[in-house]
């Protein structure tokens, strides 16, 4: 049996930050994923010639650690500055955060610094958990029968997820399983014709809709792109919807604000629905761990729900290790 020092589930932020820390500390580390590539809630979805940040549509820097690794990354030309044209719809919520000081994103998809750290790291993607058995060690079976054994374990997926992997008779699975996540409803929308907009993001305080943004404003983007996240409530009264149902209503959601695609047949219509897209209630400890079993569990939930949040509890994670 050959006896891998750690395996993380998961390769989005927080998987792929804790792999790349511990293996720069010299661990070896292999990283699994139910996916076909890198990104989490990061992914970017290519269709009919159009690309589309479906999933999370900027990030910021704020922790100095974190700003000092987004300059790296910008270095490499992974990450560079987006200055939307914002407009607002709707009465602000007085719980919402002030306008950031840069608004990043990457290139030339939201995934290029996944990409970048997957292609150095020994990714296995199409590898989705089964089942997880504890001895002296940790043996993980995946769908199509494969088997990992490792000393440690690294979980990070979403909180009902990683609760469901453990089983409800582990100590932790019942404080992960209680963290509140709230779905999305994602939008793709691609016009084959141009057209002149005044904005490139909207912030949507009323409605079935949340945020709009014009992806192709985005730097080493093009096209007549867009991307529209429904609310919370919207897509938690609809989380069980027809994936039609959630396409007509938001297309026409997006055109009472949007009123250029009122007229136009689009190009791509399509909807996503993202089941764990955001914490309500994210806690504040970097990660969780229990040293009795080896295991650490990360994610952006753990640690302020946005990018910055979840690479700020890899790399706990891995300081876990």
């Amino acid at each position: 049996m050959k006896l891998i020092d750690v395996v993380v589930v998961g390769a989005g932020w927080s998987g792929l930050t804790a792999a790349a820390c511990l293996q720069a500390a010299g661990r070896q580390v292999v990283v699994v994923d139910k996916a076909r590539g890198p990104g989490g809630r990061s992914s970017t979805r290519r269709q009919d010639g159009f690309s589309f940040d479906h999933g999370a549509q900027y990030l910021t820097a704020r922790d100095e650690g974190f700003r000092a690794q987004v300059e790296a990354w910008r270095d490499l030309g992974l990450i560079t500055t987006w200055q939307p044209r914002i407009r607002v719809v709707g009465a602000r919520p007085d719980t919402a955060n002030g306008s950031p000081e840069e608004r990043l994103v990457g290139v030339p998809g939201m995934n290029a610094v996944l990409h970048y750290q997957a292609s150095h790291l020994d990714c296995r993607f199409g590898w989705r958990v089964a089942a997880m058995e504890r001895s002296d060690s940790w043996t993980l079976t995946s769908t199509t029968g494969q088997t990992l054994h490792a000393r440690h374990l690294v979980l990070t997926p979403p909180p009902e997820q990683t609760a469901a992997l453990l089983g409800s008779a582990h100590p932790l699975s019942a404080q992960i399983a209680s963290v509140p996540m709230s779905p999305t409803w994602a939008l793709m929308l691609a016009f084959n014709v141009r057209v002149q907009t005044e904005f490139d993001a909207v912030f949507v305080n009323e409605g079935p809709l949340s945020w709009i943004a014009r992806n192709g404003s985005k730097p080493a983007r093009q096209g007549n792109v867009w991307v529209a996240h429904a609310s919370p409530e919207w897509s938690e009264a609809n989380l069980e919807c027809e994936q039609e149902f959630a396409e007509r209503s938001l297309r026409q959601a997006f055109a009472e604000i949007m009123t250029f695609a009122r007229d136009l047949r689009p190009a791509v219509c399509r909807a996503h629905r993202w089941r764990y897209a955001l914490c309500s209630v994210p806690l504040d400890v970097g990660a969780i761990d229990y040293p009795e079993h080896n295991l650490v569990v990360a994610g952006d939930w753990c640690a302020g729900n946005r990018i910055e949040g979840a690479w700020l509890s890899g790399r706990a994670a891995a300081g876990r290790v």
